[in-house]
């Protein structure tokens, strides 16, 4: 995205909405996990609280998609795969994580070409997170 030949923000956080909308995309993720009997699977992988969870997600995704660091400010490199690996993450998860990604992104009205790239980066991460 060039500035200089684009209306498009200059990185995706921008394009999101900045921080504010970060946050409101994090939590709407994990509202529609609670809400939504299609994501089970998902939301049994995450214990009984998800306030840890959204916190570090709210913090990884701010620097992922090009704003403030505040995840690796806390914990260092985010080690995505190693991080993950005490959780059981098989195809039903993946697909579960990727489809109330998109589903948040979609009811918070995010642009459809930014839902498109994102969605193909978060399936293309989430199945690398497998390990079963």
């Amino acid at each position: 995205m060039n500035p200089e030949t684009s209306d498009q923000p200059v990185t995706p956080y921008a394009w999101v909405g900045g921080d504010a909308r970060v946050r409101e995309l994090v939590n709407r993720f994990y509202d529609l996990m609670d809400l939504e009997p299609g994501y089970r699977a998902l939301r049994a992988a995450h214990g009984t609280t998800l306030d840890d969870a959204r916190d570090k997600l709210y913090w990884f995704l701010s620097g992922w998609l090009g704003g403030p660091n505040h995840y690796i400010e806390r914990f260092g490199h985010p080690r995505l795969r190693m991080r993950h690996m005490p959780f059981s993450i098989g195809v039903q998860e993946r697909d579960q994580w990727v489809a109330c990604m998109h589903q948040a992104m979609t009811e918070l009205a995010l642009d459809p070409v930014l839902v498109e790239r994102l969605t193909e980066s978060f399936f293309g991460t989430a199945d690398w997170m497998r390990n079963r």
